[in-house]
């Protein structure tokens, strides 16, 4: 069983960056496609990026060339590198894993995804 932990969220005026990690414990993390997800209050929960387990990775539209999703192997983390923040940007942000599943295009369905973190709140301040 997967246990996935979020940290890095924080306060930050618009423009500003931030990198998200999520630490996975109880199985290795290369072995699992992962994504991040995001939820507003009074929203649904909208897949921001994700990676399958060969390193494709996919983004939302609107963070695509703002946001980079990576993982670090060795030290079985996922992170999302945010830059250009927006006060939209504001939210809860959840990673999740999920075992593979051929193609990329799924990456971003919160429905996909088996295991998730506790979050970490991100704002973004205009």
């Amino acid at each position: 069983q997967v246990q996935l932990v979020e940290s890095g969220g924080g306060s930050v005026q618009a423009g500003g960056s931030l990198r998200l990690s999520c630490a996975v414990s109880g199985n290795i993390a290369s072995r699992y496609c992962m994504g991040w997800f995001r939820q507003a209050p009074g929203k649904e929960r909208e897949g921001v990026a994700g990676i399958d387990n060969i390193g494709s990775t996919r983004y939302a539209d609107s963070v695509k060339g703002r946001f980079t999703i990576s993982r670090d192997n060795a030290k079985n983390t996922l992170h999302l590198q945010m830059n250009s923040l927006k006060p939209e940007d504001s939210a809860m942000y959840y990673c999740a894993a999920t075992t593979p599943v051929y193609g990329t295009g799924w990456l971003l369905l919160p429905t996909a995804y088996a295991t998730w973190g506790q979050g970490t709140q991100v704002t973004v301040a205009s």
